[in-house]
């Protein structure tokens, strides 16, 4: 079977996505991909859903941090803008979805717009809503243990007992 002339061949173009949750959030691949799809098809339906063709490429998440590249047919990356905004959790977990960059390849991709940064961690004891409360601290996010779950929280926030 010959390959199609290039002028014929569907043209694509790829985001880099970044995900943030809180430290102890397990996502995996195929649940991402599956909220995608749940995600494009409530929003655009079934023939909206075929024309974006998304497929998801690379996909790494851990300890509250993570990234995805997602492929989608050009023309498209607005709408697939859309359904990522309207994507607030995975599997019942909270979750936030930045777009990072657009680009034509995957490797592009990869290398301008998701770098792996070294991030910090470090547990503390804070003051926060009157008393003091565990934190987890990566870089510039903080996350308080609460009763009822963790809450995120900024510097402004705290106290350093």
């Amino acid at each position: 079977m010959k390959h199609l002339p290039k002028h014929v061949r569907p043209r694509w173009r790829y985001l880099a996505i970044e995900l943030e949750s809180h430290p102890d959030t397990e996502i995996d691949r195929r649940s991402f991909q599956r909220t995608l799809w749940f995600a494009t098809q409530n929003l655009i339906g079934d023939v909206g859903s075929a024309a974006l063709d998304t497929n998801l490429f690379g996909f790494r998440f851990e300890e509250g941090d993570g990234t995805a590249v997602i492929r989608v047919r050009r023309g498209e990356v607005d709408r697939l803008r859309a359904v990522l905004a309207s994507i607030d959790e995975i599997d019942g977990q909270p979750i936030g979805l930045f777009v990072r960059g657009v680009s034509g390849t995957v490797r592009a991709c990869e290398e301008k717009y998701i770098r792996r940064p070294q991030i910090r961690f470090r547990e503390r004891t804070v003051a926060f809503a009157d008393a003091s409360r565990p934190a987890v601290i990566r870089n510039d996010r903080i996350d308080v243990e609460l009763p009822d779950g963790p809450v995120g929280a900024t510097a402004l926030d705290i106290r350093d007992n």
